[in-house]
Formats: structure tokens, sequence, C-alpha cells
């Protein structure tokens, strides 16, 4: 019988710290799981859940139990079942060191991945996207390739050093600078955002025979109160360093300088350091569009991590299956010859959409390079030997006969379709994520007996449940666990989000409902809608359309009593009466470089005299606020829209008033 190893005292110690333990798991599971990579796949939820959590706690403390490739597999896991998860809208926290945690000078958040040349073009896509939205010429922006640091990732103000912890909130480790860690290339203090990184060369050579791996090693300057004679000689010799992002090498160029030579451009920054990298990371370098562009609660929308897909393979395609989503949309999904990719048998790959089946020719007998970036239902990466494609004309589901819808079929029977309402009911429950038993497997059982949507779920007991042939004691959960949804306390843009209204995600509602409280959200227009920072015209017609559909539904369910933290901060939003400020009550826009400060400090200052600051110009729009070096669109714009134009001297005086 093969014994397989438990955890150490170390590495339960970081995960007493990180508030993370084994209660689905056991030890010997654990690394049955990891030793077995494609065992992930087979896990429940709250198993996926926990070894997650456990993996993530394990390598932030420099205890890492698998490889950084298995750990995205794995991710790609839960997202595939849940994309909404809150594990993947929130930033991997960090472990708690020895040292007072506080808030970050600026959030710190993780960098959305790539594993293609086609994933990053689909980025720079959506930038151009903004950038129309804009009125920036897209052929002008600059983009910016630096390595991506594989090491710990800390802010550095130039007086204290923080950890990255949880995104907003780290440790203070500025002790690593008082025992005589040096910034990379003789850098000053205060550059910001960085890593805590080790020489490869260096480790290889003098600490490989004492420490497991580097992160390992990075762990021991950070956390130990007394450093060992092998940290005080690395840091003494210059081979570990505190790296600022603002020192790193780096390549800039257009979109069409970039994708001209991605492939050599990418492998020169990859190689330029003699630092553990596992990527590179590109962004754009315009202020205004980086922050018209935003984040979610997990990356900036701006920037994106590109790594190197090393697992392909030949693989025959058996059948094509229709697979209808919550939207309504039908998904391709290929049967595939079992294929071993990264340790993980493959049998299924996604296409995009059924346009691209019909234009590539994948279907039964084709020939596909599969790759697996990253994702646990890898992509078609180039069809060899393409067939004649067959595309289905009835919904799978609901026999609906299939329309087009651009690149999309669509089945339009939305409330009668059994994967739709199944889809949309299992949506509600996994976003509100205060809750456990309503899977796949219970909303279907709960369909097949006439329950369509999640307002006949919630009056149900467990007299109801056991008729449909639930066992008593799950029976009993479910009722529980319905009882725990409604009094459990969730965010009240976590409660609009479940919804699952389009361009609605997570970050979208909670950007709303920090300026308009949940219960206004169906009087809004759309010009109240672009008032709010990070929403264009296109999104707020769709959004009210959106909120139109949910109404009744909505307003069923809310009546239910759910207990809802409020986002309304009433010391920040200041109405027009409490000022009597000239800007409380005005819209604003701004454009352009500032020079007596920020943009970002001139919005947050609006806000606080109870004016709102929008992003686009509509008719709507009081001022425009310009300052130098500004495009010709949006000043059209407002000329058109009869919208004063004012300088930023001339606002500034407004705001002295």
């Amino acid at each position: 019988m093969i014994t397989l190893p438990l955890l150490t005292e170390q590495q339960q110690l970081l995960l007493q710290q990180a508030a993370v333990s084994l209660t689905v798991l056991t030890e010997p599971r654990l690394f049955e799981i990891v030793t077995n990579p494609a065992l992930v796949s087979q896990l429940s939820d709250a198993e996926l859940e926990e070894f997650l959590s456990i993996a993530n706690a394990l390598y932030r403390g420099g205890e890492q139990i698998i490889s950084d490739a298995n750990y995205d597999v794995s991710t790609a896991v839960l997202a595939k079942r849940n994309p909404q998860h809150p594990l993947l809208q929130q930033v991997e926290p960090e472990p708690v060191f020895a040292g007072k945690t506080v808030e970050l000078p600026v959030k710190m958040l993780s960098t959305d991945k790539a594993y293609s040349q086609a994933d990053i073009e689909r980025w720079a896509e959506r930038i151009k996207k903004a950038a129309l939205e804009l009125g920036t010429n897209f052929e002008q922006l600059i983009f910016k390739v630096t390595p991506k640091l594989d090491g710990y990732a800390a802010f550095d103000d130039g007086e204290k050093l923080y950890t990255r912890g949880d995104g907003s909130k780290g440790t203070d480790i500025t002790r690593v600078f008082e025992r005589g860690l040096q910034v990379a290339n003789q850098g000053t203090r205060g550059l910001g955002a960085g890593e805590v990184v080790i020489s490869k060369s260096y480790f290889a050579t003098q600490l490989a025979a004492q420490f497991d791996n580097s992160r390992n090693f990075q762990a021991s300057i950070i956390k130990e109160k007394e450093l060992s004679s092998h940290a005080e000689q690395a840091i003494q010799k210059g081979a570990a360093v505190f790296y600022p992002f603002a020192l790193l090498p780096c390549w800039t160029g257009t979109a069409k300088e970039l994708f001209a030579e991605f492939e050599t451009t990418v492998k020169t920054i990859w190689h330029k350091l003699d630092f553990d990298v596992d990527g590179v990371v590109l962004e754009i370098l315009d202020d205004e569009l980086k922050s018209f562009m935003g984040a979610t609660r997990h990356h900036h929308r701006w920037q994106i991590a590109y790594k190197e897909n090393l697992n392909s393979a030949e693989v025959k395609v058996l059948s094509v299956t229709p697979q209808t989503s919550r939207s309504g949309r039908i998904t391709p999904v290929a049967e595939l010859e079992p294929t071993r990719l990264s340790g993980a048998l493959i049998q299924r790959a996604t296409a995009h959409h059924y346009k691209m089946v019909l234009d590539k020719g994948i279907g039964t007998g084709a020939l596909i390079r599969l790759a697996r970036s990253g994702e646990v239902i890898p992509k078609i990466e180039e069809v060899l030997q393409p067939v004649k494609a067959e595309i289905p004309s009835h919904c799978p589901s609901c026999e609906q006969e299939l329309t087009w819808d651009g690149d999309f079929l669509l089945c339009t029977n939305n409330l009668a379709c059994p994967a739709q309402v199944s889809n949309t009911m299992e949506h509600f429950f996994n976003v509100l994520g205060n809750n456990d038993g309503f899977g796949s497997a219970t909303i279907a059982k709960l369909y097949q007996h006439n329950i369509r949507t999640i307002a006949q779920i919630y009056p149900l007991q467990q007299t109801d449940f056991v008729a449909m042939g639930f066992g008593a004691k799950q029976a009993e959960n479910l009722v529980t666990q319905l009882v725990r949804s409604r009094t459990e306390a969730i965010e009240d843009w976590r409660f609009l989000a479940a919804f699952g209204v389009f361009r609605m995600g997570l970050g979208n509602c909670e950007k709303l409902l920090q300026v308009y409280p949940l219960n206004s959200i169906f009087s809004l227009t759309e010009t109240d809608i672009v008032a709010v920072e990070g929403f264009a015209e296109k999104t707020a017609a769709v959004v009210t359309k959106g909120f139109k559909r949910i109404q009744p539904l909505f307003q069923e369910i809310y009546a239910l009593g759910f207990t809802l933290k409020n986002s309304q901060d009433e010391k920040t939003f200041v109405s027009t009466e409490q000022t009597g400020h000239p800007l409380a009550g005005k819209l604003l826009v701004f454009t352009g470089t500032m020079v007596h400060g920020s943009r970002d400090e001139m919005k947050r200052q609006a806000k606080e005299l109870g004016a709102k600051v929008g992003s686009s110009v509509t008719s709507k729009t009081d001022y425009l606020v310009i300052g130098e070096k500004v495009g010709a669109t949006k000043i059209n714009a407002a000329k058109e829209k009869g919208v004063k134009i004012i300088t930023e001297a001339e606002y500034l005086a407004l705001l002295n008033n």
C-alpha cells in the first residue's frame, strides 16, 4: 500500500493563518489529487473549492503543493461550473505574515490570463472597442510588454512596504528593507508595486540544497524574525531584491507592431531577467482609456498576462454536441478521442459558436490541434483536416426552431426552454453564494416537478421536497439552506447580479449600487446609468431593458425578506440640498490631461460635492471639463448636444465657490 505524504507543521500553520481548514477533504485525499491532477474534474463543488483554497494558501506561503499550470486548470474547472463563484471574483489572498495589517495605498488586483495569441488579440479588440467609445485613436495607442515576475507581490510607498494581502489590505513588511534588502537596478524607494524575488542562477548554485523552491526561500525573507545565514548572504550579495514593476525591462509599440512580431517580442521579454518569470504582462499606456475600462473585483481590464501554452495534440473529432446556455445561445461542444494533456484525460473541447463550426469545418471525423490553454475544456487551436459541418436546426433542450443571431445560434423560447430555465435558477443560487445544495442535479429534479422560477422554490417545505423524490435528510437540508440564503447577510450588488441581467455582473452591479439604491433601479433611465462612471450609452440601453424584464420576478423575490448589506455610504453621497454647491446635481464628464491634479482626484472631489460623473457625453451632460491633449470626438459631441465646455481652470473656479 502506498502511503501518501501528509501536511507538514509549516503547511498546517499557513493554513491556520489563512483560516483555511480541511473540512470536506482528508489529507490523504488532498495528496491523491495533488499527485493525480486529472481527479480535479471529478471533485464535488465543495471539494474543489476547498482544494483551491488550500493550494492558494500554501502557494502564497511558500509551501507550493501543485504547479502553476495545474492550479490554473483547477481554477478553470470551477470557472466552467460556476463563472460567478466568489473565489473567481476576488484577488487570491496572501497569507498573514507577522506585522501590522493596514489599508494599501492603492488596490493591488490579480491579472487576467491568456494562453494564446488569439486570446491576446481578442483582448486588444476589447480595448479597440473601448477606444472607439471614448473617441481615442486605437492605431496610435501604445502597448507595453514586461516580464511577469513569479515572486512575492508587494507595494512600496517610500516609507512602508506592504504585502498584497487581499488586494485592499496587506501586511506591513518594511522590516525586509531594514534587513538590507535593496531595490533592483539600484532603484530608489517609493516606486509602487513590485515583487520580492531571488536570482535564478544564485538560487540554483547557492540555495537549491537548502530550499525546495525559490518561493519557499522568498517566504523566508519576509516571515523570519531572524534571517538565516543563507538569506542574509543572498541579500548582501544583491541576489534577493525588491523589483518594482516600474523598473522592469519592457517593449513598447502599437498594436500593429505588437502582433507583427508577437512571438519574438514575447520570447525576448520573457527571457530578459535572471529571475523566475512565468509569462509576460501586456497593458495599454493611455491613462484616460485605463480609467474608462476600469476593473473587475479581480483584475484590471486594460491589462492581461500571457502564459505560454506548451500542451497541444492532434485529435480526431468524434461528434459535435449542441448545448443550450442560460441566455439561449447554443454552444457547440466537440466530443474527442480521449487524449491526455498535462496529466489530464481530455475528451471534450468547446468551439466559440456555430459560425466557427461552419467556417472551419468542425464535425465528425475532423482532425484538430487541441491546446490546453489553462482550461479544463481546452480550446480548438486549429482545424487540420476539416469536414462538412452539421448545424442543428432545433434547440436540443426544447426543440424550438433556432435562429441566427450574428455568429450564434439562438433559442428564443426563453420562458419554456428547460435548459434556459434550469440554468437561470442554478445561476441565482450560485451567485448568491450563501447556500449549498442547489446545484444542477437538484435544479433538474425540481424542473421535472414543474418548478420553473426561483419564486416557486422558496415556499417549498420538507414534505414538498420528499414528495419530489428527495431523501428526508436532504429535504431537511434544502429547507435549511433556503432559510440560510435569506437570513445570511449578502451584499445588495450580489443579490442584483443573481438575476442575470446582461452586462450586469458583480462588478457593474457594485458600481451602480454605490450610486443608486437597490430599490430605485427600475426607475433609472439610460441617462441615469450613463452618469455612473464606467457605463457607456450602449450598455445603459441594454441594462434598462434587462431591468424591465426581471422586474416582476425581482419584486417577488425581494419581498421574501433577504438580509442585504447596503452599498450606499450616507457620508459619501451628498445631495444637492445638503451642499448648495454650484456643481451639486450636475453631470460632469472629464477628458484630456489635467495639469493641477489627476482626473481621478477631480472626479472624487466632484462626487463629494454632490455631482455625478459620467464617461460619455450625452444630452444630459451639464459640463465637459477639458484638459490638455483633448481629442475632437467628445468636444464635437458636446457641441452637437449643447453641452457647456469648460477648461480645467474654469472647473477649478467652480469647485472653489
